[in-house]
């Protein structure tokens, strides 16, 4: 009797245990995904069921609500001292950085399902960390609308977040909560690997699945040669057992793709880009847009499933040569801070696409493209994957930021950077750079108008620096980082984003009838500059016929013109 009573008893709690792990993408048959409230409350019960799972809040986001983090372990320790003595893998995914693409949130979720039911074995080796939701304004912000071209879930969340920002241009500059809260837990968890589930726009094809990996130029020496010799094409190999056809992300928009694409350019304003900053071997997903969505999250289901046995299998690998790449940063003399496409080395892949061809619009009557399901074809097509540098800038052995810049300052040592601030008033011989030509975005984007095109002039200095500003040493893991925000140069500089648009705008000016007399005194006690003027004059009839254009150029030159005028005040130290 009592075996019998023990049999009921564990019949029913199994039945209570497996009840809250149905998820609403079960219920509706692969047609919907959850909202916001939804997920957390989904996640909130698993996290009570099972031993092997735990969420914890962290920073608060622009919605007001804070960024969970889940552990999904199989021993159940989720302290990373722990888990970095044993030397396990951290695969952090990140799901919902446009909530209009969920694929990522109901796959991470059946997957978390599997591992808690046994359905799944998670390698002892593996951790798994995974932002449910990571833009939380956008998910609460749904809609049936949004997304218009993209077959199914029937309803979800909006791409911009609370502020209406692009959470996927924003680990760089962070203007959102969202991705402080986020750049947070990356420091922390130092991933080894790193996913960003996505959905793809763009050309028809037959592949539910695209992926883009992180430049492995970019990655550099042994890590950018795995990455894309082993760590790629492992992840198509695995993909291509379970039945799934991948193809890299298909970077062709507004013309067929059968001839071949470049890879996307992940900068690192994009989560890839950011990571490999940090040598963590990065990907985006991106699942295609009009394959139905049950389709589309069994598959990213399976990719899942795919990174989790890679890293399980090259587990000492993947550390090897991140302890190696952390080193060499350290070491590092120059970085690259631009680069340009290499045209001709290129890697053949067999693409299974649609034919295309055009045909008269229903609206305009000119001729659209379309493509044609009853015509697939298979293809061998052409990527062009390499990037060479085009600018490379040598390392300081530190850099020097005065402490009124706080906002940089305040980003710096959110993404943990060490740096000093100096006990005393002290006089320090340091490189200076002038911005002597920069264009900016005449509209804004993502809430700024972006700084490019950039040249400096150096020369060497001795600059007197007040006790509490910040010494930033480059001997550390976050060289890279510090120099692609720091150099005005990079693409997603502090300077690119106008952190330091201060310096771009005179403050002190004068009154011209006034500065007459003075400008006139002046040139006479300075022979030189009269005679510059009056051979600048010579070839330039706008100046020649400009009073207040030769105040200008007598003030630019004098001593009352103000020295931080287009003066960066990032100092560099030999």
């Amino acid at each position: 009797m009592r075996r019998l009573l023990l049999a009921i008893a564990l019949i029913s709690t199994s039945v209570c245990f497996a009840q809250p792990l149905i998820t609403r993408f079960e219920r509706s048959n692969g047609t919907q995904t959850p909202t916001y409230h939804e997920a957390i409350d989904w996640w909130q019960k698993l996290d009570a069921a099972s031993p092997k799972v735990k969420m914890v809040p962290m920073g608060v986001t622009d919605a007001g609500l804070p960024l969970h983090l889940i552990f999904i372990s199989n021993s159940g320790d989720h302290n990373l001292v722990n888990i970095r003595k044993s030397n396990k893998r951290i695969f952090l995914i990140n799901n919902g950085i446009h909530p209009g693409e969920p694929d990522g949130i109901d796959a991470c979720m059946l997957l978390a399902k599997d591992i808690v039911t046994n359905n799944y074995k998670l390698p002892d080796n593996v951790v798994l960390a995974i932002i449910p939701i990571y833009n939380i304004g956008g998910a609460l912000n749904r809609s049936a609308n949004y997304r218009v071209d993209q077959d199914g879930p029937e309803e979800f969340g909006f791409r911009g977040n609370s502020q209406n920002l692009d959470l996927n241009r924003d680990f760089i500059k962070c203007d959102s909560r969202d991705a402080r809260a986020f750049a947070s837990i990356f420091r922390l968890l130092d991933p080894d690997v790193f996913v960003d589930n996505h959905v793809s726009n763009g050309a028809d094809y037959q592949h539910v699945m695209t992926l883009l990996a992180s430049q492995h130029d970019k990655l550099g020496g042994a890590m950018g040669n795995f990455m894309f010799n082993e760590f790629e094409p492992g992840i198509f190999s695995k993909m291509k057992a379970k039945g799934i056809d991948l193809i890299p992300y298909v970077n062709a928009f507004g013309d067929t793709p059968e001839n071949g694409w470049s890879a996307f350019w992940d900068s690192p304003r994009y989560g890839t880009g950011y990571a490999a900053l940090w040598n963590t071997f990065s990907f985006m997903p991106e699942s295609h847009m009009l394959k139905p969505y049950d389709q589309r999250v069994k598959a990213s289901h399976a990719l899942m499933q795919s990174f989790i046995s890679f890293i399980s299998e090259h587990s000492a690998t993947i550390k090897k040569l991140r302890d190696e790449a952390k080193q060499r940063t350290k070491t590092m003399t120059t970085l690259p801070v631009s680069w340009s496409l290499d045209r001709n080395i290129t890697k053949d892949y067999l693409f299974k696409g649609y034919t295309a061809g055009r045909k008269p619009s229903e609206i305009s009557g000119l001729p659209r493209l379309y493509y044609d399901r009853n015509a697939p074809f298979e293809k061998t097509i052409r990527i062009m994957h390499h990037y060479t540098p085009k600018e490379s800038i040598n390392k300081p052995s530190a850099y020097i930021i005065p402490q009124g810049w706080w906002k940089v300052i305040d980003l710096l040592q959110l993404n943990k950077i060490n740096m000093q601030q100096l006990k005393q008033d002290t006089s320090i011989e340091v490189d200076v750079y002038k911005i002597a030509s920069y264009k900016t975005s005449p509209r804004p984007y993502e809430m700024h108008h972006v700084n490019s095109e950039v040249k400096t002039t150096s020369f060497t200095e001795k600059v007197n620096f007040r006790k509490g500003d910040w010494l930033i040493p480059l001997n550390q893991e976050g060289n890279r980082f510090i120099m692609e925000v720091l150099e005005p140069q990079a693409e997603d500089s502090y300077f690119t984003w106008n952190y330091f648009d201060g310096i771009l705008g005179q403050k002190e000016g004068y009154s011209a009838y006034a500065f007459e007399e003075i400008a006139a005194d002046y040139l006479k006690k300075n022979p030189s500059l009269k005679q510059q003027l009056e051979q600048q004059k010579a070839t330039d009839s706008t100046l020649s016929k400009s009073s207040r254009a030769q105040l200008d150029f007598i003030f630019q030159r004098s001593p009352w013109f103000e020295p931080a005028y287009l003066r960066y005040p990032v100092y560099r130290l030999r």
